[in-house]
């Protein structure tokens, strides 16, 4: 891939959704909500010094970034202020 975030950016790639709930209902893709959890793929320098590294699992909040496809696959373009936390 040949893109790199720039300062406090990340390049972030949603994680998927279970089609199917604990109980065992089948939910339809209109009435998924998207993903507000994703692993970084990308990370500019400034995130970095923010302890974020590529491979990190980060939570963010809903309408955060912006949308980005990069060689048909999609991504979530962050500033590193926009993370809530990162899971262990």
């Amino acid at each position: 891939m040949a893109f790199e975030p720039l300062k406090d950016r990340l390049l972030v790639t949603r994680e998927e959704q279970s089609n199917q709930t604990a109980s065992g209902l089948y939910i339809p893709d209109t009435a998924k909500e998207k993903p507000l959890e994703g692993m970084v793929t990308a990370v500019g320098p400034d995130a970095k010094a923010d302890g974020i590294n590529v491979g990190d699992k980060v939570v963010f909040a809903n309408f955060s970034g912006m949308e980005i496809v990069i060689e048909g696959k999609e991504y979530l373009i962050l500033l590193s202020k926009e993370v809530l936390g990162l899971i262990k």
